[in-house]
């Protein structure tokens, strides 16, 4: 018999896997305590649930940062809005906006672009038209921004700016300057207030009518 390096036969080394899963390690005894804890912690979280709109009155209280807070400027945007009405007689007018800003539902103030009106008068309908304007639906005036062009029956024109237009009376007042056609000639002055219906113009300030010979009555 030669000498020789004796082995030692045995069980082969356990791993740190199969020593996790042996009888009363720290596996087992996280399990136990999992499984007893869990279902502890479901209850206290559900009865914390089921109590807390019980126990706190249908109150919430939190604080804002005013200066962090977003503030809508603009309650109601519109495009293309259109608006209709009767006047003191009870003719129907339009009133077309390109677009429509209406800040708050308790201000009956519309601030209105590409302003387009329509009124129904004795002699046939007249066309309002401007580019911004302020449309009071409480009271149905609109204060006219910038130039404002009136378009009526039988050659009537009026061009002015900065004018307020009452669409239940048919009447209009300019804020400036003001010229216009009638069948008679044409006239410029520096203010007007006007009768849509009626075609009746008073003209105040450097007054001036150029009759157009064959054209006057």
């Amino acid at each position: 018999m030669s000498d020789g390096l004796v082995l030692p036969i045995g069980r082969p080394p356990r791993t740190a896997r199969q020593r996790w899963a042996l009888p009363g390690s720290n596996h087992d005894r996280l399990v136990a305590v999992l499984r007893v804890g869990l279902p502890v912690a479901i209850g206290v979280l559900f009865a914390f649930l089921v109590m807390a709109p019980l126990t706190g009155g249908g109150d919430v209280s939190f604080l804002l940062d005013k200066n962090k807070v977003e503030v809508a400027h603009e309650r109601l945007r519109i495009q293309a809005a259109r608006y209709r009405g009767q006047d003191g007689k009870g003719e129907p007018f339009t009133l077309d906006a390109g677009q429509a800003v209406q800040k708050s539902s308790a201000e009956p103030i519309v601030q209105i672009k590409t302003l387009d009106a329509t009124l129904k008068l004795a002699d046939g309908p007249a066309t309002v038209k401007a580019d911004r304007g302020r449309y009071d639906m409480g009271t149905d005036k609109v204060a006219i921004v910038g130039p404002v062009r009136v378009d009526g029956p039988r050659g009537y024109r009026l061009d002015t700016h900065d004018a307020v237009l009452d669409l239940k009376t048919r009447k209009m007042a300019s804020g400036g300057l003001a010229t216009g056609t009638l069948p008679q000639g044409v006239f410029s002055a520096d203010h007007l207030d006007a009768d849509l219906d009626s075609q009746d113009v008073r003209l105040d300030g450097h007054a001036r009518l150029r009759i157009v010979p064959g054209r006057a009555k």
